[in-house]
């Protein structure tokens, strides 16, 4: 197959675009706008293998996205481009809505004219996969999950911006057939994690003795993913899933946020000591994010019904990979704490100081 994964040098499509060169024998183009957190040194282990080709341009473009696809003639469409950290989409929401609504229109529309110019049979098997997040069904109580039929109830920018995708994407599903499928996961981690994140911020600041700023008293709960089980998941999803149909992917690793930084704190302690002490000395609680969600959790039974996916990392084994992987390349973070983005809280006027959360 010939797959066009958009977003790909983001956390997530690198993880999908290394995995499909490593696993698969379909080609892939890598399309992505390279924003702040698009860093082609992901891409770099499969950079140079004849399958793999790097286009940089934006969803946003009809020219762009449309020359890509004609020019690749993908078989599926991946699309993984999106603003997608709440923070920023707090101070700065247009961005928001004009990669994730507008950006996913401009796509459609291209996919939507590339799908009716196709012969019968390529017709028959082509996808536009649109992968989302568990955040546009809003907040959680203490106790259920997040079914595919959940109502959508969206409470940041960011959440809002991908409600309104996924629903472009199913009305463009109802309304001209165009085959697709949707995905809503859970929180990812793993490496090459862009370190504004929760967890790769904790690991940095903790390595370099920084303050460790929690939002509120850290009782926040997320389901964490492992990110090369998610990107297992999608491509079961976009080879065998029923067309016009959502499917909820999560780790099934449900924890406190003050839970997984103590977590880090303990293995930063374990595979890099520090002399000045355990790093859990340095957390902090700082004023909560607006408007933060309490509880996010994925019942992932469809999935695992009708493709058999199912995670293979637990919390505490992905943890440990990524913990590792981190104290492993510095070359790839260290330019990236040193340039623009430096591990400041985001999402807030003041004061500028890292949160996690």
């Amino acid at each position: 197959m010939r797959i066009m994964v958009t977003g790909a040098a983001g956390f997530i499509g690198s993880a999908l675009v290394r995995r499909i060169v490593r696993e698969t024998p379909h080609r892939v183009l890598s399309f992505d706008k390279l924003t702040y957190a698009g860093n082609l040194a992901s891409l770099a282990p499969v950079a140079s293998d004849a399958r793999h080709a790097f286009v940089r341009g934006d969803i946003a473009s009809a020219d762009e996205a449309g020359r890509a696809i004609a020019d690749f003639d993908p078989d599926w469409i991946m699309n993984l481009a999106a603003e997608s950290h709440v923070d920023r989409s707090i101070d700065g929401p247009g961005e928001f809505i004009r990669t994730n609504v507008e950006g996913t229109f401009v796509l459609l529309q291209e996919a939507l004219r590339h799908w009716r110019s196709l012969p019968k049979e390529r017709a028959a098997g082509f996808r536009f996969h649109h992968i989302s997040t568990d955040e546009v069904f809003g907040s959680l109580g203490a106790e259920g999950h997040f079914r595919e039929d959940t109502p959508y109830a969206p409470t940041s920018p960011y959440s809002a911006s991908k409600a309104a995708s996924d629903h472009l994407v199913r009305a463009w599903g109802h309304t001209y057939g165009l085959p697709v499928v949707l995905t809503n996961c859970s929180n990812n981690y793993g490496p090459y994690h862009f370190p504004e994140k929760l967890i790769p911020l904790v690991i940095l600041n903790a390595l370099e003795g920084k303050p460790l700023p929690v939002y509120g008293r850290g009782d926040n709960v997320r389901d964490w993913l492992y990110v090369e089980d998610h990107a297992e998941a999608l491509l079961e999803v976009v080879a065998r899933g029923r067309v016009g149909e959502s499917y909820n992917v999560g780790g099934r690793n449900e924890r406190r946020n003050i839970d997984v930084v103590q977590a880090i704190c303990d293995l930063v302690d374990e595979l890099a000591p520090d002399a000045a002490g355990p790093r859990r000395r340095l957390i902090s609680f700082v004023a909560d994010r607006p408007g933060h969600d309490r509880r996010y959790a994925i019942d992932a039974d469809r999935i695992a019904a009708d493709l058999g996916w199912r995670p293979r990392e637990t919390f505490e084994t992905g943890l440990r990979k990524t913990v590792e992987w981190y104290l492993a390349n510095r070359d790839w973070w260290e330019p990236i704490r040193s340039g623009t983005y430096r591990g400041e809280r985001l999402g807030v006027a003041a004061p500028s100081v890292a949160a996690a959360g």
